[in-house]
């Protein structure tokens, strides 16, 4: 009898702390899911600042770029626009930098605001993300184009008898290669900006009928 009782009383025991385990765990989740979703909030106000100085640097360093070449009594000066590529080039980073500038505005509410957080609904979770991933196809379109008419000025076309015009615009091509650098930042920083939208947007679906505060 003496024995069974213990046996009881020990395993009563072991009840009781296998539900207060239980409950601590739930008690510390949601703060764990809080601090998981301000550091998500975090990173994509980082990234959008990045694009948008980065973007915005890019463009200007680009855009304002501009050599004179004197041959004899003629002055034949190379700017961007002379490049469709460069031209399209300047346009896309222009867009990134103001569109994360519109977006970072958003997130800097959203985090530092009085609500702290607002809820984010499926088509505006689409909205954000359909125009994350056409800024990073289109930044990674301007960046190769770029890159690809950069080459050519450098090494020129044999077959076709293409001269190597950085020969001749020697800090314009230098100004227009920091920028393509420059731009592949700016791509990696969007398709990364990409995924955290992406990610905001798919969890909506895979908690249903709980409301999730997010951007």
């Amino acid at each position: 009898m003496l024995v069974g009782s213990r046996g009881r009383t020990c395993g009563t025991n072991m009840r009781s702390i296998d539900v207060a385990n239980a409950e601590n765990a739930t008690a510390c989740r949601p703060h764990g899911l809080k601090v998981a979703e301000k550091r998500l909030k975090v990173t994509e106000l980082v990234l959008r600042c990045v694009i948008c100085g980065a973007g915005a640097l890019v463009a200007v360093l680009v855009g304002t770029d501009t050599e004179v070449m004197e041959i004899f009594t003629l002055e034949k000066r190379a700017k961007f626009t002379d490049m469709r590529s460069l031209l399209f080039f300047v346009i896309a980073n222009g867009m990134a930098a103001s569109y994360c500038l519109v977006q970072g505005l958003r997130c800097a509410v959203c985090l530092f605001g009085e609500s702290g957080s607002l809820l984010l609904s499926k088509p505006l979770a689409w909205i954000i993300f359909s125009c994350d991933q056409v800024m990073a196809y289109v930044l990674l379109s301007a960046a190769a184009a770029a890159t690809q008419s950069a080459a050519l000025a450098e090494t020129g076309q044999h077959e076709f008898e293409w001269m190597k015009l950085c020969n001749l615009y020697r800090k314009f091509c230098t100004q227009v290669g920091e920028g393509i650098v420059g731009s592949y930042v700016v791509s990696l920083s969007m398709i990364a900006l990409s995924c955290v939208s992406a990610f905001n947007l798919f969890r909506l679906y895979g908690n249903k009928g709980k409301s999730i505060s997010v951007w």
